[in-house]
């Protein structure tokens, strides 16, 4: 039997199950937070249940929001269990679930509603979690696309915006012409520097509609970097069965993640944040060299194996790392090419946080799956891999490795080519067609500009390549990183 969730049926739930002991009524919305996915869910939402319980900030609850159809029907879901989720923490040795209550509403899926909610004097922050490829960066220059379709539309149209970045754009100006504070902007995706990408997004297409209000927002809006982190796998209908059939939940929506939960944040908060250091969220000066670290060992980490285990036909990410060829591939890799390109961080070792890496990823309790870290590879790789490429070589360090990273992600696409995987990319049909001339014609993959730019003409790197991916197509994947692996 299963009770479906609301606030009229917290009391009826197993004992097992941890619900809010705040009044929901007594929260108000202080974050409009656009993108309401399972990864904001699992963090954001809760670090801000877990300060509600402490009985502060009650008046920065989430107000949800969102501009694409599939959020409409995240919405239709929430709503019907009054904005509720069921948070289920996979850790091996005890599962664990928590109704979390930080988010109390969620704008109509409409570009109006969404401008008229950042426009209320209430909401003080915006937050955004619309994935590594949502912020219009051009690969080539790493600068605001503004060749972008989505852009070119919302310059057109500036009375009814349909991108994200244009919907803030409008809720600025509207706060600016009623004399209102504006709110901060926290992008809480996994990119480097996220404040600074978000602040490019923002000013780069307000400059294009109005220079003024560019010059206001670049003066007075503050875009606070920040590195996040918790493992969170999509949810599919095992996991809603799971929470029904082991918690007794009916949830249309519910979240499972891994235990651990990170959050490092800049304290440039101008109209104010809620006290999350107090529920162990970092607020640093610059927070540069933590999210380096994350984004080059964690989730170029997640890159590292997604490639060959799905090659060598894993499904699940544990299992990829329980394959000791992966571990020991992804262990040298990290050592040899990725650490020697961080800096020092005071209290940090490079090689504790990687053996952190390595648990997480085998956590066998959560299901994250290979498919999932092989999604829109074009977006991820130039944000977790080849920055580290470029670093290495600008050092004179070796890229032996990291370029044959890119191999097994060219041979992956290639076996997209041949229809033996699904390559789900915004460039899928460009990545197939120059993969499968690579075995050919090498220098076919690093030609595709607007992913590799410069890298893809570096000599140094281009010659790593070429080797790495004739030894793929050779002698197979497992050859490949066995080799590497044994090579130190």
């Amino acid at each position: 039997m299963t009770t479906k969730l609301s606030l009229t049926t917290l009391d009826a739930l197993s004992p097992e199950v941890s619900v809010p002991s705040y009044a929901r009524a007594d929260l108000t919305a202080g974050i409009v937070h656009i993108g309401v996915g399972n990864f904001h869910r699992a963090h954001l939402a809760v670090y801000l249940d877990r300060l509600f319980e402490t009985g502060q900030g009650h008046d920065w609850a989430i107000l949800g929001a969102g501009v694409k159809q599939y959020d409409a029907k995240r919405r239709d879901a929430l709503e019907a269990q009054d904005w509720l989720t069921t948070v289920v923490e996979w850790d091996p040795n005890r599962l664990s679930a928590r109704v979390t209550g930080a988010m109390v509403g969620f704008a109509p899926v409409d570009g109006a509603a969404v401008v008229a909610a950042l426009s209320d004097p209430a909401i003080r922050i915006a937050s955004l979690t619309v994935t590594e490829g949502g912020y219009f960066v051009d690969a080539r220059s790493g600068g605001f696309d503004a060749a972008h379709p989505e852009i070119v539309a919302d310059v057109a149209t500036p009375g009814a915006p349909q991108t994200v970045f244009g919907i803030i754009i409008a809720g600025l100006r509207a706060r600016r012409d009623a004399g209102t504070a504006p709110f901060t902007i926290m992008s809480c995706d996994n990119l480097a520097e996220n404040g600074d990408v978000a602040k490019q997004a923002v000013v780069g297409l307000a400059r294009m509609m109005d220079p003024a209000l560019a010059d206001w927002i670049e003066a007075e809006v503050a875009f606070p970097n920040g590195m996040v982190d918790c493992i969170t796998p999509a949810t599919s209908p095992s996991e809603i069965a799971m929470v029904a059939e082991r918690f007794g939940i009916d949830d249309a929506a519910p979240v499972t993640c891994e235990p651990f939960r990170q959050w490092v944040l800049e304290d440039h908060f101008p109209t104010g944040r809620p006290p999350l250091e107090g529920v162990g969220v970092e607020f640093v000066d610059d927070v540069r060299p933590h999210e380096l670290m994350k984004l080059r060992i964690l989730n170029g980490g997640h890159a590292s194996i997604a490639y060959p285990g799905a090659l060598l036909g894993h499904d699940l990410v544990a299992d990829t790392m329980a394959d000791g060829d992966v571990a020991a591939w992804y262990r040298a890799l990290a050592r040899r090419e990725i650490i020697p390109t961080l800096g020092p961080i005071a209290g940090v070792d490079y090689d504790a946080y990687l053996e952190t890496c390595v648990d997480r990823f085998s956590n066998t309790a959560v299901r994250d799956t290979i498919p999932r870290l092989c999604l829109d590879g074009s977006n991820r790789q130039p944000k977790f891999i080849l920055p580290t490429a470029a670093d290495a070589l600008a050092r004179d360090l070796p890229v032996a490795g990291l370029a044959l990273e890119v191999a097994l992600w060219c041979r992956y696409c290639a076996a997209g080519a041949a229809g033996e995987v699904v390559i789900e990319d915004e460039r899928a049909d460009i990545l197939m067609a120059a993969a499968a001339r690579s075995r050919e014609e090498p220098g076919a993959f690093l030609a595709i500009e607007d992913v590799f730019g410069a890298l893809g003409r570096d000599a140094r790197f281009s010659d790593a390549f070429a080797d790495a991916i004739a030894g793929v197509w050779r002698d197979g994947a497992r050859s490949a990183i066995r080799g590497y692996a044994a090579d130190g």
